[in-house]
């Protein structure tokens, strides 16, 4: 007999997310029901609200499974353990998502951008932007390219809040993501990438905890956990105080002061330097390669608006650093040498 009392489990609808999206998020958060039409109009789906299909979308494509093969800092790093632009990638969700909550900020648009922040990333890390800048006009810049590879090479018809705030994810895009949303995600990527870094950096023996300022030390912690818990709390914080996601000032700094002394002691140390000059001649020479030789371009790549100089920038850029360098092997070094 068909019991009478509540339901063990209920229908929740996209249109009564959607209603309860609108009672319980904060006033500047971006309402799923008052998003912005998609180039392409298509029905809503029943249960997922657009920015959540939007999310999925960027977990399906071709181009975020690339990420696993893709370097966030060491070059192809002895040890299981290193992150990947992947894992970076999810670490950057999963920092953004806990700032969007205490926010009452659109969880689900927090993390659709977050998963695509990275999406456009050459191999090799940020030494890939620098090899493939020559060839662009104004410099190649992976945000930028992220939103080329979400409308025009793997076209997923987001959403123009998403897309934008792939495109505005990176500091160095002005104007600033026109969402609180986006906001979290430029925060969330600095946060976890600090963290994380650091803690690889110590992995490759090339750092060590007492290395760090003692200032710097005394007011974030030991690299790791307790930096992105300090950091998330500040984001918390401050915003709440500014209405805005935001930083105040005396926290922002001494992160902007963390970061640079990264840069000066990780990043660009003489060992990574001398990989990124071999990470360099490998993207060069490998787009030089398909610029002169497009047939050897797969037909995704080879659009009808395209150059062959971009569609070489773009089939290169989108490169494990593996497959890179076995691409560059088979056309580049001496037959017999090995």
């Amino acid at each position: 007999m068909r019991s009478t009392q509540r339901e063990v489990l209920q229908r929740r609808t996209r249109e009564v997310r959607e209603a309860e999206e609108a009672e319980r998020l904060a006033p500047i958060a971006t309402l799923a029901s008052r998003a912005q039409p998609r180039d392409h109009p298509e029905p809503e789906d029943p249960y997922r609200t657009t920015f959540e299909r939007d999310r999925d979308r960027i977990l399906h494509c071709k181009a975020f499974r690339r990420l696993k093969h893709k370097t966030q800092v060491f070059l192809n790093p002895e040890g299981d353990h290193f992150v990947t632009r992947l894992t970076h990638t999810l670490q950057v969700a999963q920092v953004g998502r806990s700032i969007a909550n205490a926010l009452a900020l659109n969880e689900a648009l927090v993390e659709a951008i977050c998963l695509g922040h990275d999406i456009g990333h050459a191999p090799f890390g940020h030494t890939g932007e620098d090899a493939l800048s020559p060839f662009v006009e104004g410099g190649w810049q992976h945000a930028i390219h992220g939103v080329r590879i979400v409308e025009v090479l793997e076209p997923l018809n987001l959403t123009r809040e998403v897309r934008e705030g792939i495109r505005q994810s990176s500091w160095r895009n002005d104007p600033p993501p026109s969402t609180a949303e986006g906001m979290v995600c430029r925060f969330a990527d600095r946060i976890a990438y600090l963290a994380h870094d650091a803690q690889d950096a110590q992995r490759a023996g090339v750092l060590h905890p007492e290395d760090i300022p003692v200032h710097l030390r005394e007011r974030f912690g030991p690299p790791g956990r307790q930096w992105i818990d300090t950091m998330i709390e500040m984001v918390i914080d401050d915003s709440i105080r500014a209405g805005e996601v935001a930083m105040a000032p005396e926290h922002l700094e001494p992160m902007t002061e963390l970061r640079t002394w990264m840069f000066d002691h990780v990043y660009l140390r003489p060992e990574a330097r001398a990989h990124a000059a071999r990470a360099v001649r490998v993207i060069q020479d490998l787009v030089g390669w398909y610029r002169d030789h497009p047939d050897e371009i797969p037909d995704s790549y080879r659009l009808d608006t395209s150059t062959d100089l971009q569609a070489a920038v773009d089939y290169v850029s989108g490169m494990s650093d593996k497959f890179a360098m076995r691409a560059h092997d088979a056309r580049f070094r001496p037959s017999g040498l090995y």
